[in-house]
């Protein structure tokens, strides 16, 4: 349930757990991460996974909380932007570890104050951990090292594979560098994009639209105001004193000096109808830390190489739930963009959620429901499955609904979907730009080059004909097939060859 389904799925779900904690740990710390993994092969359908990073470390009294039980996490009902949210991870990791191969995961960590390794393993039963052999080390490095052991597991280079999945990492994560060694002993390098963090996400406060009448109840009968006037306003974000009284207008039946926990569905009803009546600022972007524009540009610019490259970030719109979230795209053409088989190469969509890869269940999600319902042929592509074209999606919010446990699918909320669709046309709307001057260029160049094939052959007959000079003809002509495509030339002679050549060697 939790993506240990197939032996591929299944180590690369390792590799995501480990590598998500040690992107979260740097950030939280105002660390660029520096991440290495190794992936080796013990025996048949049994690896070696090995994950260091220079975050802040754990301190031994919380390592086993940590990395050795699940759903304990610090991650629960925190309106703000986080890759996990579910609290169970690593420890997953460690069951996993336990119940194919029967070892604790080995754990090396060095806080600044103290440094130590440890074994883990989990009390299943009772959801306790088990920390075993602990020992003082020579603090010889900053950060976190994990190693464990799993069986069931494989290593393929595929589009569900370890290594589609941390490149795919590095390019939502432009700030980190990772290095991968796979089991062939094969060293993959990505460097930082970017010197700069990513702006850390700040916990805030759920905004109105998109509240339910369940969700004001909720809210409310966990509230500790004494009114529901002072209860609006602190349970909820862009809600002002004034917007109260504008609330209390609209609803008029609604008693706004009584206790929240008094409400009832009717009143919560009527509330947020009101909501939906009311002019509101838009979400708060504290709480989401999108890439970027600037550095999804550049990441994608580094690892694909692409001819044409363009990104467009919404603003933030809300979903059920009054949570916010924002959407951006990047399209990727030419170069090493879209999904390469022999030769040649075919549209492929980079799904993540909160700048963490999605590769599996893509039937099911939004982003993939978006992107096929696009009517490519209006943005000059032809064929989206005959075309070098890669489309990045990142949804960021503070809770991303998953359609699964596994949190490999968005699920199609209407909102979202939408959201995505606006954001690929608005960049492919760019793409269809590009190509059809991509396009009128060739036909430029083609009509230029079977014209000054000819150019030296027509000044002969016209010498024959008119009895005058074959040179001053063909000067005369070349000056005329210049003029006509003086555009293509000037293009061609800044970046020295093409047409220019043509012209040359004719």
């Amino acid at each position: 349930m939790l993506g240990y389904a197939g032996k591929v799925r299944s180590l690369t779900t390792v590799v995501h757990e480990y590598l998500s904690n040690s992107l979260d740990a740097a950030e939280e710390a105002s660390v660029l991460p520096d991440i290495e993994i190794r992936v080796k092969e013990l025996a048949e359908n049994r690896y070696g996974v090995y994950v260091r990073d220079n975050g802040p470390g754990i301190p031994s009294k919380h390592v086993g909380k940590a990395l050795a039980s699940v759903l304990t996490g610090t991650k629960f009902h925190r309106y703000m932007q986080q890759r996990g949210q579910q609290g169970i991870g690593a420890g997953g990791c460690t069951i996993f570890a336990l119940i194919t191969t029967g070892k604790p995961v080995h754990v090396r960590s060095s806080t600044g104050k103290e440094a130590y390794e440890c074994d883990l393993s989990i009390d299943i039963k009772g959801n306790r951990p088990l920390v075993n052999n602990l020992q003082r080390i020579a603090p010889d490095f900053r950060g976190l090292a994990i190693e464990g052991e799993f069986g069931d597991v494989k290593y393929e280079k595929s589009e569900h594979g370890v290594y589609e999945y941390v490149w795919r990492t590095a390019l939502s994560n432009p700030h980190a560098s990772i290095r991968l060694t796979e089991p062939d002993g094969n060293e993959a390098v990505f460097p930082r994009s970017v010197d700069t963090m990513p702006r850390r996400p700040k916990q805030i406060l759920p905004h109105p639209l998109g509240i339910s009448a369940s969700d004001l109840l909720d809210f409310a009968h966990a509230s500790e105001s004494r009114k529901v006037t002072s209860f609006l306003v602190d349970s909820f974000s862009r809600v002002t004193h004034d917007k109260v009284r504008e609330l209390a207008g609209m609803a008029k039946d609604v008693d706004f000096e009584k206790e929240p926990r008094q409400l009832t569905w009717e009143d919560a009803t009527k509330i947020v109808n009101a909501f939906g009546q009311v002019k509101w600022i838009g979400p708060d972007l504290d709480s989401l830390s999108s890439i970027g524009e600037q550095q999804v540009e550049i990441a994608m610019k580094n690892i694909l190489a692409p001819s044409f490259v363009s990104v467009v970030e919404r603003k933030p719109r809300v979903f059920k739930g009054g949570i916010p979230f924002v959407v951006e795209v990047g399209i990727a053409y030419g170069g090493s963009a879209g999904r390469q088989n022999g030769g040649g190469a075919s549209g492929s969509i980079l799904r993540f959620a909160n700048k963490v890869p999605l590769l599996f269940d893509s039937g099911s999600c939004a982003i993939s429901e978006a992107v096929n319902g696009i009517d490519w042929k209006r943005y000059s592509i032809r064929k989206f499955d005959e075309e070098p074209v890669s489309v990045l999606v990142n949804v960021s919010s503070v809770y991303i609904p998953y359609s699964g446990v596994g949190k490999q699918a968005i699920a199609q909320e209407d909102e979202i979907v939408e959201e995505i669709k606006l954001a690929v046309m608005d960049a492919a709307r760019k793409l269809q730009k590009f190509l059809s001057g991509e396009r009128h260029r060739d036909a430029q160049e083609s009509a230029y080059s079977t014209i000054a094939r000819y150019v030296s052959q027509l000044s002969s007959d016209l010498h024959e004909i008119t009895g005058k000079d074959s040179k001053a003809i063909e000067k005369e002509l070349r000056a005329l097939v210049g003029k006509k495509y003086s555009a293509l030339l000037s293009r061609e002679d800044k970046e020295g060859g093409g047409a220019a050549e043509v012209q040359n060697a004719s």
